[in-house]
Parts: C-alpha cells; structure tokens; sequence
C-alpha cells in the first residue's frame, strides 16, 4: 500500500516509538536524506548505462549496470512508487558489483520519463498517485515479458541461469506478476514492503505468483503486519500448498519503506538483514 495515508501513518509510527518527531521529519524532508550505502566486498567492476527497451507499449528509459566480463544471471529491478531515482540506480550498481547483470526499470514510461520524483522518496506521494494509476495487471505482464526478453538478448546474461526479480512498495506485486508471466524464466522473487500481495480478487498478485516455478522471499515492514496481519499467513499456506520454497519474515522495527536509502524511514539495519537475504536466495535459485 503507497498512498497518503499509509504515509501519514507512518510517520505517527514512529513518533509513537519515540524514532522521530514530526518536526524533524519534516527537515529530513528539506534536507534530503544521504544516500550511503555499504560497500561490496570483492566488488566486481561494472559497466553502467541507460538503455531503451521496446515494449508493446513505447520505448521504457531503464538503467542497466554488469560485470565488465563475462555472463551471469540477469535480475529486474521493480522501484517504488517514487521510480527510478538516483537511489535506485546506486541499489543496482550494488548487486551488480555482487555478481548480476541488473535492469533497473522506469515503470512509469508511458506517461513520464524518469526521474519521476525530483526529489526522491522526499517526494509528496500525492505527487505520484496519478502515475501508479496508470498501471495494471495488464501493464505489469506485458513490460515483464519486454524487459527479461531485452535481458535476454544481452551478451551479459547468461542464458543458462535463471533470471531473479525484485520489487519494492508497488514493485512487489509486480514481482510476482513478473514470475507468473515468464515462468520458465524467473528463478527468484524479492518482495520489500511490497504493497497488495495479497488481495480478496481472483488475480490476486500472490495467486499469480503461486502459479510460477521460483523461489520466495518476503521482507515484511512491521506496521505493514499491524495492518494485515492475516497476509502473511495467506502467503505463507499458498506457497507451501504450491510447493514452492518462501522465505517469509516480519522485519521488526521497520517501517513501510525501510530498503531505500533515500527513504524517510530508511533503516539500515533491517534494509541490510533483507539485503542479505536477496544474495543468499540468488545464491541458490539463479545458480
């Protein structure tokens, strides 16, 4: 869930834990938040680029970072509400210094070119309501299937690995809807603060997921759980009767949000247990 009164909630949130106050939410805001990330041990040099990529619906501005030699496994890359941002881009260039050739995508390019958001995740989310409209189930099946075939035809990509995809807020359903559409394909799927996996709709993204052949993990925000607290057990009976292998967790103490770090709630602890997470499963499931 990404609207304004998630967001409001939020903040209350962590004024309730004694985190922040408003007011100095606030200068966060104006100030903007410093995006540092750790760095990657054994880091592989990369070559970085923005790229076109052809879907049934116009030309998608992305960003694409690999290993300077050699093919590995390729990864899709779902941003938040707030798009492809300079945040973003540094989350990719880090899995590619970890071994992945990443697609880093402007969901947003049929009515905006990225950057979507100024001003990142500092953006008012009213702002960014009206482009997250402009998708659907529809949008989300057809721009997967474009963007892992144009993963595909890159010498980068091996094409005897699975593929992984990641999302983040709304990018999470579209994850999932990204292994059910090219399921012979995706191999792993990363939800973080995903918002609406779990829907009472018979296309529900959790449904659609469950028909694919990969490998899950789940990084649940805490006050996402206190919301719905039932998804996470829908999730978890769904894959188990898929037989498909789910790795599903509350991340305590973090907030809807918490991976970015240019997120007003960025927390670097948690953002880092789920980071390590997302490597150990492609260790596995795009070996």
């Amino acid at each position: 869930m990404c609207d304004q009164d998630h967001f409001d909630k939020d903040v209350k949130d962590y004024e309730r834990l004694g985190l922040i106050t408003r007011k100095q939410f606030g200068v966060m805001l104006g100030a903007g938040m410093a995006m540092m990330l750790p760095k990657v041990a054994n880091a592989a040099q990369v070559t970085e680029s923005d790229v076109n990529v052809t879907t049934p619906d116009g030309s998608a501005d992305c960003y694409f970072v690999h290993p300077e030699s050699g093919a590995t496994a390729g990864v899709l890359m779902w941003p938040d509400i707030f798009g492809l941002r300079p945040a973003f881009r540094q989350m990719g260039k880090r899995l590619a210094e970890s071994g992945y050739a990443v697609l880093v995508v402007n969901p947003f390019y049929r009515t905006k070119r990225a950057p979507t958001a100024e001003a990142g995740a500092a953006t008012p989310i009213q702002s960014v309501m009206p482009l997250a409209k402009t998708l659907s189930e529809t949008t989300h099946m057809t721009d997967a299937k474009a963007f892992i075939a144009w993963l595909d035809s890159q010498p980068s990509v091996s094409k005897t690995r699975k593929i992984g995809t990641q999302g983040y807020c709304m990018g999470g359903p579209i994850a999932f809807r990204t292994a059910a559409a090219v399921p012979d394909r995706v191999g792993a799927v990363a939800s973080f603060h995903g918002g609406g996996l779990v829907t009472d709709l018979p296309n529900s993204p959790h449904l659609e997921a469950a028909k694919s052949k990969a490998q899950f993990l789940v990084a649940i925000a805490a006050n996402d759980d206190e919301r719905s607290p039932k998804d996470k057990d829908v999730l978890k009976d769904t894959f188990a009767k898929a037989s498909l292998t789910a790795e599903i967790e509350v991340y305590e103490g973090a907030a809807h949000g918490w991976c970015p770090p240019d997120s007003h709630v960025y927390n670097e602890p948690q953002a880092e247990k789920a980071w390590g997470r997302l490597l150990v499963l492609y260790g596995k499931a795009l070996a």
